[in-house]
């Protein structure tokens, strides 16, 4: 009993140590993450929070410019579908085989994420859902929506405003 005990003791002392290293490097990331020149208007949007903003750099560099538009973005992500069209089989639409699995995650995540914070998120979700749309597909949907407001707000420099600014008639 006493060496199992032993045991348990050391186990935890270095689940505890890896603990502490690992809030050392949340603290380390968001830091960084801080200093980017788009990390306010990233986590302005709800459900994008330091550590996914960073992931959502990390992936695409940082550089919008590299993209050209919201659509070559999304299809990097693996949320744009393409054609797998074959003889007279025409409207096959699949994933791409090549995108890039940690931009996917981030914005399936923070779509996951903005169903509970965002009212707008949660109405564009349940109106994918009455479409008959599965959860999945509707997350999916979500994520290339968030994908292109995302993309938007970084390209005009604007923090995400809940609700559409109300103009005035003439």
């Amino acid at each position: 009993e006493k060496l199992a005990a032993d045991m348990v003791v050391r186990l935890a002392k270095g689940v505890m140590a890896l603990d502490e290293e690992i809030a050392e490097l949340d603290a380390l990331i968001e830091a960084r993450f801080r200093e980017h020149p788009h990390a306010e208007v990233i986590r302005s949007l709800p459900g994008m929070g330091a550590k996914l903003g960073a992931e959502f750099i990390a992936a695409t560099g940082g550089d919008m410019d590299a993209f050209g538009s919201a659509d070559r973005l999304a299809g990097f992500a693996g949320l744009a579908p393409r054609p797998r069209d074959s003889g007279r089989v025409s409207g096959n639409l699949r994933r791409p085989r090549r995108y890039h699995r940690g931009l996917l995650r981030s914005m399936y995540l923070s779509a996951m994420v903005s169903i509970s914070t965002c009212p707008a998120s949660k109405a564009y979700y349940q109106r994918k859902r009455s479409e008959g749309k599965g959860h999945k597909q509707a997350l999916l949907a979500l994520a290339r929506r968030r994908l292109n407001v995302l993309w938007a707000m970084i390209r005009d420099g604007q923090r995400y405003q809940g609700s559409p600014p109300v103009t005035a008639a003439a």
